[in-house]
């Protein structure tokens, strides 16, 4: 939001620079960003003091005029006003002053020493408009008879507060701050934080009712869209060319002049915060105005001749026959106001918020107008506004307002009253600040503050702060209106001191990471947004144990069709990741990932209708490791990312895990194991589909595991705590057991019957002979397996021999195995 200066002393005397002004601004809450100059520094115009005048010997309308410029410098400058006079103090453009152009806004010229008709001309004596001060150009400016010869001429404006040279503030306004959004509503920041009164202009506001009633017919038939509609009427304009104070004042805050007209619509909307649209009045069909929301999707072409395709629900404005505006965003070509413009309707009006919102965003169409609706105007300020730019109109167009006004408020917005107890804000902001010093600060800033009861104020909030609902909301106000920077650092903290435990999540992660980057994996971090066939293909939401899913998450209006969904799994981004990195030469390829996925779903527990997990994946492809002296490479493969796999949930401690091989072939994996904890659903580890890599232009295979981070962290958390024990005095007993299975049956399985089958004696199984060929029958593999087994006593032969019994017992009647002779 761009602030003038020079606009903002209109309305509060606060006798700062425009530097102090910023920072004190700054520490209010409204922080500035940038301080700019703009307008003509009139460089090398100074007051002259014309001393003679006589006729030019070789033109009837110029006049040889002798200008005294101080110190002792004295000039001749050729002259073609016919009011120039001796005596006269007049500003004068020296050579080399660059001034702003008449006739051509934005543009300047420069002033050269010449020869006019024969006579050498050492400057110009300058006319207002050909110093941008105003349109007149009957004749040059004539100064105060004491302004010193000499004096730089924009020292003599500032002087006699007429400076056309302005400064402008940058301010950016958060989101919470819509009374901000104007210069009277930063004006009265500022009258508050210098102590000065704010003056806001005059305007007599009419009734409701009356000859423009007559004219005017307004109907809101959508009410939760529109809660205030406010016409007015100005006829017998003249539609031209604004002065020059009005455009000066415009193109300061980045806008360009249009018209009278439309220049004062804007001006009152950076004026007060109240955005404004003028209709010209004689083309409203049936004198009629209609608030209403689209029932189908329309074309309407706006103000800046471009067709706007409207999806129904937009909130619109039209007359008795058609749309004439779309309501809060921008007008419609149709009823512009133009050159032939002599009745003007005005609107100021309130429009819901979100339904603003969702237009402009839908239509990708923001504007002023749009920017101040969406953040919320004030409820109460829409015939104030309408009134003021209803004078501005008659002033400087030459009209006539026409009495009265038609006010439509089927919605009006009740005012909060917020009660403050003053020891709840001393203790808030660590300094005692007196009852009536707060009442005066907030005062200053339209609440009404009032004695409830001793120690407690009753404060109703302004219509034009929305923001402020709650307690804490006030005393945030008197905190920064009493300056921060006044509040004393505390001399102790009331807080205990204490080791603060790392969230179980935190813990997990940073575990993970540490163990997989000792591994040779690498983090990275991919888009969340993705085309919409790439979501469709790689939409497997059953591979993590999600249910309820009903479909992908589009984006409304993407920014480009990379960007139209949110990624189902993390998994196409990673592959353009290991791509990327094999097309530039890398060969071992080891990445992991963070991050979240979303989908369609009743379960969504931040947006109903949306669900959001975190998941994380681990990739491999390429060599295990890089060249090494004592081995040859050897290509990556699935028990590689297994045993990673494996290593890491151990050491996150998620209990009872079991991984269930799936190798039935689909369009992402060519097989896979499905990891639970328990019945819970953890992810799962797969070779990639040949077809899937190929299209990433990765020829060797690739390896992930996905998991659904959320449910591991549930799983593990209670497990977190570290625990010790001494190790034990009593001996282990150490057995193998070799069983021939089918050839097809995991040795996974195998793994989990003998582990449950053989508590609590049994305290590690491992795998460490898997043969099939000569001596084994057809079909058929051997098993074998190391067994540990202990206790808190020594174990007799026989415990261990009824524990083996117990295992091979399990496994025949599970798994069909035989013991291997």
């Amino acid at each position: 939001m761009k602030i003038s200066y020079s606009w903002l002393k209109d309305y509060v005397d606060h006798g700062l620079s425009p530097e102090a002004l910023a920072d004190r601004l700054t520490m209010a809450g409204l922080e500035v960003e940038a301080v700019e100059a703009t307008g003509p520094a009139f460089d090398g115009v100074v007051v002259g003091h014309v001393l003679e005048v006589a006729s030019h010997p070789n033109a009837d309308r110029l006049t040889l005029c002798r200008v005294d410029l101080g110190d002792g410098v004295t000039v001749q400058i050729v002259c073609g006003a016919p009011n120039v006079a001796a005596g006269q103090k007049v500003p004068v453009a020296t050579p080399g002053a660059v001034l702003p152009h008449p006739k051509h806004p934005g543009k300047t010229f420069k002033i050269e020493q010449a020869k006019i008709r024969g006579a050498v001309s050492m400057g110009m004596i300058c006319a207002e408009d050909e110093l941008g001060l105003s349109d007149d150009h009957s004749g040059i400016m004539v100064l105060d008879e004491d302004a010193p010869a000499g004096q730089p001429f924009a020292e003599y404006l500032e002087a006699r507060g007429r400076a056309a040279r302005d400064v402008v503030l940058d301010v950016a306004v958060t989101p919470n701050r819509p009374d901000a959004v104007s210069h009277l509503g930063v004006a009265r920041d500022v009258a508050a934080l210098v102590g000065a009164p704010l003056r806001r202009p005059e305007v007599p506001l009419p009734e409701p009712g009356g000859e423009a009633a007559r004219h005017v017919h307004v109907t809101i038939e959508a009410p939760e869209g529109c809660g205030r509609y406010v016409a007015m009427l100005v006829r017998g304009v003249t539609v031209r060319e604004s002065p020059a104070w009005l455009r000066r004042r415009l193109e300061a805050v980045g806008l360009r002049p249009r018209n009278n007209i439309v220049d004062i619509t804007n001006y009152v909307m950076y004026e007060c915060g109240q955005p404004l649209h003028a209709f010209d009045f004689d083309r409203i069909a049936g004198q009629r105005i209609i608030v209403r929301f689209t029932r189908q999707e329309q074309p309407f072409v706006t103000l800046d001749d471009k067709t706007r395709h409207l999806p129904a629900g937009t909130l619109m404005i039209a007359d008795a026959e058609r749309d004439v505006a779309i309501a809060g965003v921008m007008g419609g070509q149709n009823s512009e106001v133009g050159e032939a413009t002599t009745n003007v309707l005005i609107e100021s009006a309130y429009f819901d918020p979100a339904t603003i919102r969702r237009t402009a965003k839908a239509l990708q169409l923001a504007t002023d107008a749009s920017y101040r609706f969406e953040r919320g105007v004030d409820p109460e300020g829409q015939v104030w506004a309408a009134a003021r730019a209803a004078h501005l109109m008659a002033a400087l167009g030459g009209g006539e307002v026409v009495p009265g006004l038609v006010d439509v408020h089927p919605r009006p917005v009740p005012r909060r009253t917020v009660r403050l107890r003053l020891h709840r804000l001393a203790r808030i902001l660590g300094v005692s600040i007196p009852g009536e010093t707060v009442q005066r600060l907030l005062t200053a800033i339209g609440f009404e503050p009032a004695e409830e009861t001793p120690g407690v104020l009753a404060c109703r909030v302004p219509s034009f702060r929305p923001d402020v609902e709650r307690e804490i909301d006030v005393i945030e106000e008197v905190g920064r209106l009493y300056g921060f920077d006044r509040i004393p650092e505390p001399t102790h903290s009331a807080l205990p001191v204490f080791t603060p435990r790392e969230a179980p999540a935190h813990t997990l992660r940073r575990r993970t990471l540490a163990l997989l980057s000792s591994l040779g994996y690498r983090e990275v971090y991919t888009n969340s947004m993705m085309r919409r066939e790439t979501a469709e293909r790689f939409f497997a939401p059953a591979l993590l144990g999600f249910s309820g899913v009903k479909g992908l998450v589009e984006t409304l209006n993407p920014i480009s069709q990379e960007m139209a969904a949110l990624r189902p799994t993390l998994l196409p981004g990673l592959l353009q990741v290991m791509a990327h990195n094999r097309n530039h030469g890398q060969h071992v390829l080891r990445f992991m990932e963070f991050g979240h996925v979303y989908f369609r779903s009743d379960d969504g527990s931040y947006v109903p209708g949306y669900a959001e997990h975190e998941t994380f994946l681990l990739a491999l492809s390429g060599p295990r490791t890089g060249i090494r002296w004592d081995e040859p490479p050897r290509p990556a493969d699935f028990f590689d990312l297994k045993g990673d796999v494996e290593a890491l949930l151990e050491i996150l401690r998620v209990p009872d895990v079991t991984m269930t091989p799936d190798h039935t072939p689909g369009p992402l994996t060519a097989y896979r194991l499905t990891v639970h904890s328990g019945n819970v659903h953890l992810g799962y580890l797969a070779r990639l589909a040949d077809a899937l890599t190929e299209t990433y232009d990765l020829k060797e295979p690739v390896f992930v595991a996905e998991l659904n981070w959320q449910a591991l962290v549930e799983r593990a958390a209670p497990f977190l705590q570290e625990r010790y024990a001494e190790i034990s005095r009593f001996p282990v007993v150490e057995r193998d057991l070799a069983v021939l299975v089918e050839r097809d049956r995991p040795a996974g399985l195998l793994l989990e019957t003998i582990r449950q089958a053989g508590r609590p004696l049994l305290q590690q199984a491992t795998v460490f002979d898997l043969y099939a060929g000569p001596g084994i029958p057809e079909g058929k593999k051997s098993v074998a397996f190391a067994l540990r087994f202990g206790a808190d006593r020594t174990l007799t032969d026989e415990e261990v021999d009824a524990c083996m019994n117990t295992i091979l017992e399990r496994l025949t009647a599970e798994h069909g195995a035989e013991l291997r002779q």
